[in-house]
């Protein structure tokens, strides 16, 4: 099997591709001029916003995994640029030169109703406000109406191999006005790595699916766990389900976190 991976020296994909290789999979990797690849992986030029760079990067594989994203800009422009427009073009370079192939999308939980009346699950109505979900939504919308084989993983907050991204968590809760209580459901960069191998095999086709752990983590805890403690608060929690999304579609499929919980990946020096 040959797959393409886009955003392959992001957060995820610099720590999805090796896993990749690992288990023997023939990868190659968007890249931009000049931007190192592992061992063992094709490197091909190119970028989401030039069409034309990416006939060569699809022709012939078996599957995609679009993790490319921008979640912050200066400018709403650009989030919008890569993250909707960008996959137009991946997927009409797809449609042209690799039909057959096996279109796996990295989305976000962010996408959900902040003021939700249970864990979110895949089909609830979706509509965000900020730009990068919006954006995420808007994509989903684009592959899901392509006539492609597509599937889309929701990530939880994604952490562990020591990515740094758990050490964000007092800067994330302070910009997005979270209490300390709000739980958020997670991933670990493991675990996305089992779940995308589950899509390259074909269980997720046609299907969103959450990615996420067993527990949802409180803001408090994790604070806690990096050692940036959050100062806790008496006003009621007013939106207890915001980030909180439903994993029983994943693992009813197959889906068995190695690391189940965010503690359990502490105990195992995993962060």
């Amino acid at each position: 099997m040959t797959v393409l991976i886009t955003g392959s020296t992001g957060l995820v994909g610099s720590r999805l591709l090796p896993r990749l290789v690992a288990a023997k999979i023939d990868c190659r990797a968007l890249v931009r001029a000049g931007k190192a690849v592992p061992a063992g992986v094709r490197a091909v030029e190119g970028d989401l916003l030039d069409p034309a760079s990416l006939a060569a990067a699809v022709d012939g594989v078996d599957a995609i995994v679009h993790l490319a994203a921008v979640l912050r800009a200066p400018q709403p422009e650009q989030i919008w640029a890569v993250n909707l427009e960008g996959t137009r073009n991946l997927i009409a370079a797809t449609k042209e030169h690799a039909r057959g192939s096996r279109f796996i999308m990295a989305s976000t939980g962010l996408v959900y109703d902040e003021d939700g009346h249970g864990p979110a699950r895949e089909g609830d109505h979706v509509a965000p406000k900020r730009d990068y979900p919006a954006s995420k939504v808007a994509a989903e919308k684009l592959l899901r109406e392509s006539g492609l084989n597509w599937s889309i993983l929701r990530y939880g907050f994604v952490y562990g191999d020591k990515d740094g991204h758990l050490s964000q968590i007092p800067h994330i809760a302070q910009r997005l006005q979270m209490h300390p209580a709000n739980r958020l459901s997670m991933i670990h960069h493991r675990d996305i790595a089992a779940l995308t191998k589950m899509g390259l095999s074909g269980v997720f086709d046609r299907r969103i699916v959450n990615a996420v752990d067993d527990a949802p983590m409180t803001i408090f805890e994790l604070g806690q766990i990096v050692g940036a403690p959050i100062e806790p608060v008496a006003a009621p929690l007013t939106n207890p389900w915001w980030c909180v999304m439903d994993g029983s579609l994943a693992q009813s499929l197959g889906f068995k976190p190695e690391l189940a919980t965010t503690r359990q990946a502490a105990r195992d020096g995993v962060l």
